[in-house]
């Protein structure tokens, strides 16, 4: 996407808006409040800029339609939005998932752990459970390392999976817990698989937000509370709370009600300081050993890649020509793969804080989000296996990237030879 003169002026406009109005919902600190958001629907909002000026409100961005936005808001942000003149409907009807005959369902947290658990048993010698840390509320925050020669931290190219940061994105750790089984099932039958696991060393953490996705569970509807941040405090959006631009540029709110609270700081959340505590200790002798890293969100159909706090698709020092290239051509790989719609993350609306801007502007992984479909936060669970195996090639794919992403534009021999 080239950016134009009248696209940066337009974006230097709303931001100035942002540092000299004060928006509700996002300037200036907020005392925890016991406001809760809703959902609406917002009418006219169908561009990036549009969409960026109903989340600089502090809005969570829900689901996209042809015609607008579904969000989650506070009353202020409410009153933002209709103030930018945009059509805000009433509060929609709380979701509800529908019975099903099928006998899958969603994993609650204790049932995700008791499945790694049964995995590690049966496939002792390609898997490790480990504890990545403590949430917010003292739960392990689970990983699984899947490697031919689990036990040994062998000098090949690491992969990073994590699933369920926004805590009412159910669907997100199915597909993480079905990634495990396409690995372990195929181990030794499939070649592809055999070849990727003996040369990889791949972890997957299907639940990183335990605390959210409990609470969010705990609900007296088969659907869920409709919850997205973790649970110390007001809670803090843990995707804006990443220590790289963080705050910097409207696309988090500074208000403790707000779905996209930012934290108090960088890493002011628990689980945040979890997940970069991980990847900072898989630098190793200087060289990060992961290659590829991947957010698995849910639910609008995308693969996403850095950055999210600008429009510009290269940043002099962070994102060069090859950088962007290599990451779009893998980007829209994996989305033919799936049938979903591949962009830059800036694409869909201005964010920052987020992991794949920290993974790749910090620590230079190449970085992915899937937002994964189901038209809901909570599709009946006969969907999960429909919607989880429309990603099952584009994991594989992502897998078989980590030893050189630059191979994807031919230039292997300039970034990755020995």
């Amino acid at each position: 996407m080239v950016i134009t003169s009248r696209v940066r002026s337009l974006l230097a406009v709303l931001a100035a808006g942002a540092l000299t109005a004060t928006v509700p919902g996002t300037a200036g600190a907020s005392a925890p409040s016991p406001v809760t958001s809703q959902q609406y629907k917002v009418t006219g909002a169908t561009t990036t800029l549009q969409r960026t000026q109903v989340a600089q409100t502090g809005a969570a961005i829900d689901i996209l339609r042809a015609d607008g936005v579904e969000i989650s808001a506070i009353p202020s942000e409410v009153e933002a939005i209709k103030k930018l003149g945009f059509k805000v409907s009433a509060p929609l009807p709380k979701p509800v998932t529908p019975p099903t005959a099928s006998a899958a369902s969603y994993h609650t947290y204790a049932e995700m752990q008791a499945e790694v658990d049964q995995v590690a048993a049966a496939f002792p010698q390609i898997t490790r459970k480990f504890v990545v840390g403590k949430s917010g509320q003292g739960r392990d925050i689970i990983g699984l390392k899947i490697s031919d020669n689990v036990a040994t931290d062998e000098n090949e190219p690491e992969v990073m999976i994590i699933a369920n940061i926004h805590a009412r994105e159910r669907l997100t750790a199915e597909q993480a817990l079905d990634f495990i089984g396409q690995l372990t099932k195929g181990y030794g039958s499939d070649k592809r698989i055999t070849d990727l696991v003996d040369n990889r060393e791949i972890t997957i953490m299907p639940m990183v937000n335990p605390d959210g996705q409990v609470y969010d569970m705990t609900s007296d509807t088969q659907a869920g509370r409709m919850w997205r941040k973790n649970r110390e405090g007001p809670g803090t959006d843990l995707n804006r709370n990443f220590a790289y631009k963080w705050g910097c540029c409207n696309g988090s709110s500074s208000s403790t009600s707000s779905e996209t609270y930012r934290g108090t700081g960088p890493e002011s959340a628990t689980e945040t300081k979890v997940l970069a505590n991980y990847v900072r200790s898989r630098r190793v002798g200087g060289k990060q050993q992961i290659k590829m890293f991947l957010d698995i969100h849910s639910v609008a159909e995308l693969v996403l890649w850095p950055f999210g706090y600008t429009m510009n698709n290269t940043v002099p020092g962070s994102m060069d020509v090859d950088d962007e290239n290599a990451h779009r051509t893998i980007g829209r790989e994996m989305a033919q793969t799936q049938g979903f719609t591949p962009e830059q993350s800036s694409d869909l609306y201005i964010t920052d804080g987020t992991t794949d801007d920290w993974t790749w502007g910090d620590q230079r992984i190449f970085s992915y989000t899937f937002e994964l479909g189901g038209g809901s936060f909570y599709p009946p669970p006969s969907a999960i296996e429909t919607q989880v195996q429309r990603s099952r090639e584009a994991l594989l794919r992502l897998t078989a990237y980590a030893d050189c992403p630059y191979r994807a534009i031919g230039k292997e021999g300039q970034y990755c030879a020995a």
